[in-house]
């Protein structure tokens, strides 16, 4: 209240006192009479005044009519003096609406009582924790008002708090303040252009010492918010071979250089910061009202090479080096939890590009990642569902152009993503297990296939069906077996089936893979070493595997694309594998054949078959009905 309503004429305290305490008693048996009332009154007074908690009467329209010692005491005056004083301006209650409005409904006799948490000054220039109750008095116009001392609970309280949000090795603010303060600072920085006086208050009380980035709030907002999250490299490390004492001191020392950093090089210009350990050996530094990307990569760099600098721990002299993940954008729109992920993302990003670095997040890469992350999680039942088709792309004799086999290439029908090729999906099909499954049905599909082409040409020479094969396949699944129970099922004869491999995978062979291959070349099917010439080609243990053919890498094939300035030492190169090849047993299959000159000089140099758009793309299987049996394709 800003002054005090038109008064009244007010009782005397005395006569309040008696006007509360004079309802009817019952007669005093015998002689033993009870005291009288105007000694019960002195004795009532005196009690107010003597009590140590401090209280005033006030009447409906919020004027003090009596006060005792304690509350004069407690507000550094005289109780005279605060007679007659509006109570809500002594106690601060008109401070905030919602206060201000449960204080005038207890006056108007329609609430039975409020409490609420005071922060009053003393004239001394101290301040202290007040509690304030405002509850009417029975059978009386008055209500009482009593205010209580809880500074020193509050300052516990405080303390509590501290102990609770900040972490005990580094001293730092822990995750859940960090989260905290996130939240609140996305909040303020999504309002555009806030005064002084619209700002949140910070969810900090005054016992709890606020950051410095409260003090400038509403000084240089640009409405971003900026996150620096890492981690140490090889932290485990220094616990498992130092013992965790030392790991202690030294995410301790950490966390002053970082704190360094984010104070002494301008970082809180505009905006605040807040640096915490989040866990482990994960930190944070947030930036409020952030600059732009290029502040926070200096930020970034500031802390790698401060984090260079070995580290001198009682006599054990330390590098460690960080990996961080650097996001920046507008507050507006931006949620916690979606820049938590995406700082999350960008330190894998870091760590998977080599460590000891930081990476800007990046939204072209973070939606390749969520694209690849959806096909994962569907990739599995679209297998179920019948989502996947086979093309198949010739694979032509140099010598005469008649077709020998096709390659079978699997196609996603994505109800999302539309047609993908298998470099979207074969990677992630081998690292979740799923190409188990995705290439037991290829390898059906594709057998029953040949077969009914077999069915539908009796008279004319059968083509084989090449098939590629991940390692995996070999690892988790008896694909022997297989392999087996689907030529049985499709009625192929197995040396109309080819099965491809990569370099890389053939030429490690050992153990359970190099049995498997053994087992199927002894069936009669036709292994081949896809993309050869791209691995370490160990030639020597070429000889030693049951191999058939070989797919020579289409980088090879490229550079004849140049034929009236061709490098000779690509045909040498070439024509000394296919000399090798032929040598040890193995026909060769020359890949991304595009031009005629390429096909002369592939068949010049004794190149046994090619595949690529010279001849065809892969097509479904009707239009590889129309080349079996006719006329050769141009060679």
């Amino acid at each position: 209240m800003s002054g005090t309503p038109e008064e009244p004429v007010h009782p005397s305290a005395e006569s309040m006192v008696t006007e509360r305490h004079s309802l009817p008693r019952d007669p005093a048996p015998g002689p033993a009479a009870g005291p009288s009332p105007e000694a019960e009154l002195r004795d009532y007074r005196a009690a107010f005044r003597a009590a140590r908690v401090a209280m005033a009467m006030v009447d409906r329209d919020g004027v003090v009519v009596a006060a005792n010692d304690a509350l004069g005491a407690l507000l550094g005056t005289e109780p005279a003096d605060l007679h007659r004083q509006a109570a809500a301006d002594l106690v601060d209650l008109a401070a905030d609406g919602r206060t201000w409005h449960a204080y005038r409904e207890v006056l108007r006799g329609r609430r039975s009582r409020f409490r609420c948490t005071r922060r009053l000054k003393h004239p001394d220039g101290q301040s202290l924790w007040a509690e304030v109750t405002v509850s009417p008095v029975p059978d009386s116009p008055r209500v009482l008002l009593s205010v209580a001392d809880i500074s020193d609970r509050r300052e516990l309280q405080a303390r509590l708090r501290h102990l609770q949000m900040h972490d005990p090795v580094t001293r730092l603010p822990n995750r859940t303040l960090f989260f905290e303060r996130l939240t609140a600072a996305l909040e303020s920085a999504a309002a555009e252009g806030p005064s002084d006086e619209d700002l949140p208050e910070p969810a900090y009380d005054d016992d709890y010492p606020p950051y410095e980035s409260y003090e400038s709030y509403g000084h240089g907002r640009t409405g971003r918010i900026g996150l620096c999250y890492l981690d140490l490299d090889g932290f485990k490390a220094v616990n498992d071979t130092l013992g965790h004492r030392v790991g202690d001191r030294l995410l301790a020392a950490v966390a002053g250089r970082l704190t360094e950093c984010a104070d002494g090089h301008g970082f809180t210009r505009g905006g605040g910061h807040l640096v915490a350990r989040l866990g482990g050996d994960e930190f944070a530094i947030l930036v409020e009202d952030s600059a732009g990307t290029e502040q926070l990569a200096d930020l970034a760099q500031a802390v790698l090479t401060a984090l260079q600098e070995p580290f001198d721990l009682s006599g054990q002299r330390l590098s460690v080096s960080a990996s961080i993940g650097v996001v920046e954008r507008r507050a507006q729109g931006s949620t916690a939890t979606q820049l938590m992920q995406a700082a999350d993302t960008t330190l894998y990003w870091a760590k998977a590009d080599g460590k000891a670095r930081w990476t800007l997040f990046d939204p072209e890469r973070n939606a390749h990642r969520m694209t690849r992350q959806a096909l994962s999680s569907t990739l599995r039942p679209a297998v179920e569902r019948g989502e996947f088709a086979l093309e198949y792309q010739p694979l032509v004799d140099l010598a005469d152009g008649a077709v020998r086999g096709v390659e079978a290439l699997v196609r996603w029908n994505h109800p999302q993503f539309g047609t993908l090729t298998p470099n979207r999906f074969v990677g992630i099909a081998e690292e979740d297990g799923s190409i188990v499954e995705l290439g037991r049905w290829v390898l059906r599909t594709a057998c029953r296939q040949a077969r009914q082409w077999q069915k539908d040409h009796p008279g004319d020479r059968p083509i084989f069906v090449s098939v590629n094969v991940a390692v995996r396949q070999v690892w988790d699944s008896d694909l022997v077996a297989d392999v087996a129970g689907i030529l049985a099922e499709t009625g192929l004869a197995p040396h109309l089936l080819q099965l491809e491999l990569t370099e890389s995978a053939v030429m490690g062979s050992a153990g359970r893979p190099l049995q498997a291959l053994q087992a199927l070349s002894d069936m009669g099917v036709r292994i081949a070493i896809d993309d050869f010439g791209t691995g370490y080609s160990n030639l020597a243990y070429l000889s030693r595997l049951p191999v058939s053919v070989l797919k020579l890498d289409g980088s090879f094939v490229r550079g004849f694309q140049d034929e009236e300035h061709a490098n000779p030492a690509d045909e040498l190169i070439v024509e000394a594998l296919v000399r090798l090849a032929h040598r040890l047993g193995l026909t060769v299959t020359a890949e991304c054949v595009e031009t005629s000159g390429q096909a002369a000089r592939l068949r010049r140099i004794g190149c046994d078959t090619g595949q690529g758009w010279l001849y065809s793309r892969a097509v479904p299987p009707e239009h590889i009905e129309g080349l079996i049996g006719t006329a050769p394709l141009p060679v």
